[in-house]
């Protein structure tokens, strides 16, 4: 996989803070386990500001927007607002099947299982949150957005696993991916080839992000879509609305 350069996903800058559109695929931090060659967004922020510190993570398949401090009073400055739920962000996704949401508000708590698994739990769980708005419908798929109150891992992945809309790609929660000889009548594949899904991750997105900055002013943050995102949309558009 290329690793794409570090200041070319840059979408704000100041003296403390840097912004990113984070590509799939790559971890937010270093893999426990992996080994050292494995590249993580921390390590290519590092590379780029020396006391670069990473406010948050998203899981290493989803894109988007994503903040670091340049230093520790930023880093400070970032993190409380986190804990105090107070950074409001937004994310794209693509469901399986047609789902109507209109402030559908999902309250309820996930557990921290281990080995990279969440599971929802009245008794042992951490309060979550999530607020969800359907914004376009396609005949199989809808796209929504969703906006986390709370920020438990997998948070919008098993949230939405509870509607049985499943995000599009996510087989941890059974979501199914998506294929053009779904969507596209008449495909034809040639002999002996094996077809491969429009998108090869789950198709999640950090699509913008609000926060304070250190002079006190309120940024918002929009992160454009990456290319295979844009591509299942685009598809979406074309054999399936």
């Amino acid at each position: 996989m290329k690793i794409p350069k570090f200041a070319d996903q840059i979408l704000f800058e100041n003296d403390d803070i840097i912004v990113v559109n984070k590509p799939p695929f790559i971890s937010s931090l270093d893999e426990r386990g992996e080994g050292s060659s494995e590249i993580s967004m921390l390590r290519l922020a590092k590379a780029y500001s020396e006391d670069a510190q990473i406010c948050h993570r998203l899981d290493k398949e989803t894109s988007g927007a994503l903040i670091f401090a340049k230093h520790p009073e930023a880093y400070r400055w970032v993190s409380m607002q986190f804990e105090r739920r107070k950074v409001k962000k937004v994310y794209h996704a693509v469901i399986d099947g047609t789902h109507v949401f209109e402030d559908l508000q999902i309250d309820l708590p996930i557990l921290n299982v281990g080995k990279g698994s969440v599971t929802i739990s009245r008794q042992e769980g951490k309060q979550a949150e999530t607020w969800f708005n359907s914004l376009k419908y396609y005949k199989h798929y809808t796209l929504v957005e969703c906006r986390p109150v709370t920020g438990r891992m997998h948070q919008i992945r098993i949230h939405l696993a509870t509607q049985r809309a499943s995000i599009a790609g996510d087989e941890m929660y059974k979501g199914q991916p998506v294929f053009l000889s779904k969507l596209k009548r008449k495909y034809h594949l040639g002999k002996e080839q094996e077809e491969l899904p429009i998108m090869k991750r789950f198709a999640l997105h950090a699509y913008e992000v609000t926060f304070k900055l250190m002079n006190g002013e309120d940024i918002t943050i929009h992160a454009p879509y990456p290319k295979d995102f844009e591509t299942l949309l685009k598809l979406l558009d074309k054999f399936d609305s």
